[in-house]
């Protein structure tokens, strides 16, 4: 037998597993209306839906979550206290299109603006945070733009605060997914604004624009967004039994149909998807043989919990193995990458996760290396 031919070896799972993540193929397909929509799951990154989610595009008032996320951000470092009270200009209390209704010369504070902008997609909110909080709006803008760029968010640039129609402010279905889920994971304190149904300033009350609020879906944000030329979109999230999914739909027709295809899609991507945890971060996943070690095996280890969005109809012929070049020769150290586990399902594309050496075996000294050597000659064994 050669030893040092790659080594692949079945574990005993049953269930069909599925692994995917932002670049995953889609593990089903289902036809949208959507121009551009992407769907997928948060905690694993597993992509249930793709169409046209790296294309420029217009996104309307969805950039809005970027301007929440600025001042998050300045919230979270102590920058800014949601007490602080900013100034409406002339230039934000002329601003057209949804409006919180500010007047020239208030002094706003940034909570009540948050949900002028959140809640009632604010125009003139926007565009106090943004004086308030860079100088001008095109200051913000650079700067939304820079951030953008430092998390991933290569496809989007920005030109005001508030997604108003310019040529140059554009994001990706895929940008608008990674944005949304950044800000629920990094500010969950500030989350909660986007589950709002209403806000009422200036004794006017506005109800909240995100249709998935009012529908048993677990839907708790995030914002829509509609001009003639992106057409009709929405950037939602939903959780149901401790599982979240992010939705991004643009390019639809109308109202109505913005909110009967994005409780559709949610609803089929929890129906026909679950998650399940395979190991624990620092589980020991196999042994493999070493090659002239002090020890003959070590244990292959996971750095990090691996959960796995599943397809509920594959279940079967999907397989689990261990790859890995056998034995492996010494010395080993301690965290050193000297396997990959391996997720495989009939037409799926495999995923690799990295297996670690869990611990270090060190090298046989001379005369247990001739031992090793001669026991290989005599048996065929290392």
């Amino acid at each position: 037998m050669n030893w040092f031919k790659p080594l692949v070896l079945l574990l005993g799972v049953t269930a069909g597993l599925w692994l995917g993540g932002p670049l995953a193929t889609p593990a089903a397909a289902i036809e949208t209306q959507a121009r551009e929509a992407l769907l997928l799951d948060a905690q694993t990154g597993a992509v249930l839906l793709d169409k046209n989610s790296e294309v420029s595009m217009p996104p309307a008032s969805m950039s809005k979550i970027m301007t929440a996320f600025m001042v998050f951000e300045r919230l979270k470092d102590g920058r800014l206290s949601l007490e602080d009270k900013l100034p409406v200009s002339e230039k934000a209390w002329r601003m057209g299109g949804s409006k919180m209704f500010v007047e020239v010369g208030d002094q706003i504070r940034v909570e009540d603006l948050l949900r002028g902008v959140i809640v009632q997609s604010g125009n003139d909110a926007c565009i106090v945070l943004a004086e308030g909080l860079a100088g001008s709006e095109e200051a913000f803008a650079d700067q939304m733009t820079a951030r953008a760029r430092e998390i991933g968010m290569t496809g989007s640039t920005f030109a005001n605060a508030t997604g108003w129609p310019h040529p140059n402010h554009r994001m990706t279905a895929r940008d608008l997914a990674t944005l949304a889920h950044r800000l629920i994971t990094d500010h969950p304190e500030h989350y909660h604004y986007y589950a709002e149904k209403e806000f009422t300033w200036s004794d006017i009350r506005q109800g909240n624009r995100n249709p998935l609020l009012y529908k048993n879906i677990g839907a708790d944000g995030l914002k829509t967004g509609h001009t003639e030329e992106a057409g009709y979109g929405l950037t939602a999230s939903a959780v149901q039994n401790d599982r979240r999914l992010i939705l991004v739909l643009n390019g639809l027709p109308s109202i109505k149909a913005r909110s009967a295809e994005a409780e559709r899609l949610m609803s089929w991507g929890f129906r026909e998807f679950g998650n399940y945890a395979l190991f624990k971060a620092g589980e020991t996943v196999d042994e493999a043989p070493v090659w002239l070690g002090a020890e003959d095996t070590v244990p292959l280890v996971i750095a990090d919990d691996l959960t796995v969005t599943l397809p509920r109809n594959a279940r079967n012929g999907m397989k689990v193995s261990v790859v890995y070049d056998s034995p492996i020769p010494a010395p080993v150290p301690a965290g050193q990458e000297i396997a990959q586990l391996r997720i495989s399902w009939p037409d799926g594309v495999p995923v690799e996760v990295p297996l670690m050496a869990g611990s270090d075996v060190e090298q046989l000294g001379p005369f247990g290396r001739i031992a090793a050597s001669i026991k290989f000659l005599l048996l065929g064994t290392p």
